[in-house]
């Protein structure tokens, strides 16, 4: 006698959530946009910085939200609800917090060697806009590690591995942000120094 037995497992399947990425959201001012000639230098984010608080006042700029997620930049206007810039991360070729610490540019990358230098005005300080962004920067560098090819992930041996890369450049932005909150810091009058 043949016979054909079917087997009833229950199987237990989890189908994964769809990942929502992180977004910041800071009120801040926008000062505007300038081309710049380069696409790094903290000169650069200096100069744009310099030129837009000399061309504009105060009631020129435009109180916007900047929106910071791994993958895009959105600087939206706070009450039309309005996309005035829109950067992703991966155009983003610099960024920085300028002399004064309340103003914060970063540098995109507009294709066939044209530059804008966008920027804003933080209360109290940029200290927190400034980190966010490299934040993004980082995460989204390290998904372009992951997603690579296993044969180019391991490397040869001439080249570094994923992981040393990652390490080395969050071991950087780590640095970088501590030296930037130092800076804002208040500085100790001499009178407020212990004495010896």
């Amino acid at each position: 006698m043949c016979g054909l037995y079917f087997w009833n497992f229950a199987l237990d399947v989890v189908f994964p959530m769809p990942k929502t990425e992180l977004v910041q959201k800071f009120h801040v001012l926008y000062l505007g946009m300038t081309s710049v000639s380069r696409p790094i230098g903290m000169d650069i984010i200096n100069g744009a910085v310099e030129n837009l608080l000399s061309s504009t006042g105060k009631e020129d700029w435009t109180p916007v939200i900047l929106s910071i997620a791994d993958t895009t930049l959105a600087v939206i206007k706070e009450k039309e609800e309005e996309v005035l810039v829109e950067c992703r991360v991966r155009f983003l070729s610099f960024m920085g917090v300028g002399r004064d610490v309340h103003s914060f540019a970063f540098i995109m990358d507009t294709g066939s060697q044209h530059f804008q230098c966008h920027v804003f005005w933080c209360d109290p300080n940029a200290g927190s806009v400034s980190e966010a962004v490299q934040a993004a920067c980082v995460l989204r560098y390290q998904k372009c590690l992951v997603a690579r090819p296993p044969s180019q992930r391991a490397g040869s041996s001439s080249s570094p591995s994923a992981d040393t890369v990652t390490r080395r450049v969050t071991t950087s932005v780590k640095r970088g942000v501590q030296s930037l909150i130092d800076t804002l810091k208040p500085k100790k009058q001499p009178s407020e120094l212990p004495q010896q």
